[in-house]
C-alpha cells in the first residue's frame, strides 16, 4: 500500500499516512492539491504538502473556529471567512439561523470544486445556502479593498507558506480590523505552539499592536502535527472572551445547533493557557 508523509515546517517532525486510494493530485494555479483516503482518517485534503482537514476530525476544528466567536458575540449577523475552501467552517456557521449573510473568500476555486465533489461530509450543502456570497479572490487583496463590514472575521487559512503567507501579516490584520463592526471579533488559525511557536508569537505580536485585546484559545485536532492547536482571538472589546458560561449556555440552547466537540463550558476553558504558551505570548 502506498504511503504519504507530511513534514511539519519548520521542523523535521513527520507523520505518515497509508493511502487507501488517491482521489486527486495535481497542481492548481496557486498550489499543489492532493486528496486521498485513509482507513482511519477518511478523506484527507492536503495543500502544498500540509494536511488541511480530514473527515474524521474536521468537526473539532470547524466547531471551535466558528461557534466560539459566534456565541461570544451574541448578536452576529454578518460574517467574513477568509480561506475555508473545504466548506467546513461555512457549514458550521450556517447552523446558526441568526446569521443573515456570509462572505467566503478563497483564492483557489479548485479546492472548493474538490470539496463539493469529494468532501460532502464536511461541507454539506453550505455552498448552496442563499446566505452565501462566494468570492474567488486573494483574501489579502479583498480585505484591503472591501467597504463591507462584518461582525466576525474568521481566517481559516493554511500555515504561512505558499498563498497562505499573506494572511499572517500586520497589514492584513489591520485591514481585518477595519472590516469589523464595533465590538466585532477576528479569529485566526495560528498553528501548533509546541512545534510552530514562531507562528503564534509573530501573529500575537502583530495583533496586539492593532487590537485592544489579543490572545488565543486552544483546541486539539489529531491530524495537526504536534498537539494542541492555537486559534488567535482579537477584538477591541476586552471582555468578550470572558462571556459568562451561563450566557454562552443560554445562547447555545437558543440556537438549537448540534455539536460533537463544542460545549459552552469548553469554550470558557479553552482560553486557559498552559504555562509555556503564556510565556511565549506574554512579551509580545
Amino acid at each position: 500500500m502506498k504511503t504519504w508523509s507530511e513534514t511539519l515546517e519548520p521542523t523535521d517532525f513527520t507523520a505518515t499516512y497509508k493511502v487507501s486510494r488517491m482521489l486527486y493530485e495535481e497542481r492548481s494555479s496557486h498550489q499543489h492539491v492532493m486528496l486521498f483516503e485513509n482507513a482511519i482518517m477518511g478523506r484527507v485534503l492536503v495543500l502544498d504538502g500540509i494536511v488541511q482537514t480530514t473527515e474524521k476530525d474536521e468537526f473539532i476544528y470547524h466547531e471551535m473556529i466558528v461557534h466560539v466567536p459566534v456565541l461570544a458575540h451574541g448578536a452576529a449577523r454578518r460574517v467574513l471567512i477568509i480561506g475555508g475552501g473545504d466548506g467546513g467552517a461555512l457549514e458550521e456557521l450556517f447552523k446558526h439561523q441568526s446569521i443573515e449573510h456570509a462572505t467566503l473568500v478563497d483564492i483557489d476555486h479548485k479546492v472548493i470544486e474538490l470539496s463539493q465533489r469529494f468532501l460532502g461530509t464536511i461541507c454539506g450543502q453550505a455552498f448552496a445556502d442563499p446566505r452565501l456570497d462566494l468570492v474567488i479572490a486573494d483574501g489579502r487583496k479583498f480585505v484591503s479593498e472591501t467597504e463591507a463590514h462584518y461582525d466576525i472575521v474568521i481566517v481559516d487559512s493554511p500555515d504561512p507558506i505558499g498563498p497562505g503567507a499573506a494572511l499572517f501579516t500586520t497589514d492584513f490584520y489591520r485591514d481585518c480590523r477595519r472590516c469589523l463592526t464595533p465590538g466585532g471579533v477576528l479569529v485566526t488559525q495560528n498553528g501548533v505552539p509546541f512545534t510552530q511557536s514562531e507562528e503564534l508569537r509573530d501573529s500575537m505580536t502583530a495583533l496586539k499592536s492593532i487590537f485592544a485585546d489579543a490572545r488565543c484559545y486552544l483546541t486539539n485536532v489529531p491530524s495537526y502535527i504536534g498537539g494542541t492547536l492555537a486559534l488567535g482571538w482579537a477584538t477591541d472589546d476586552d471582555k468578550l472572551w470572558q462571556t459568562p458560561v451561563e450566557d454562552l449556555q443560554d445562547r447555545f440552547e437558543h440556537s438549537a445547533i448540534a455539536t460533537r466537540y463544542y460545549t459552552p463550558a469548553l469554550q470558557s476553558a479553552s482560553f486557559a493557557l498552559p504555562g509555556f504558551i503564556t510565556e511565549l505570548i506574554v512579551s509580545c
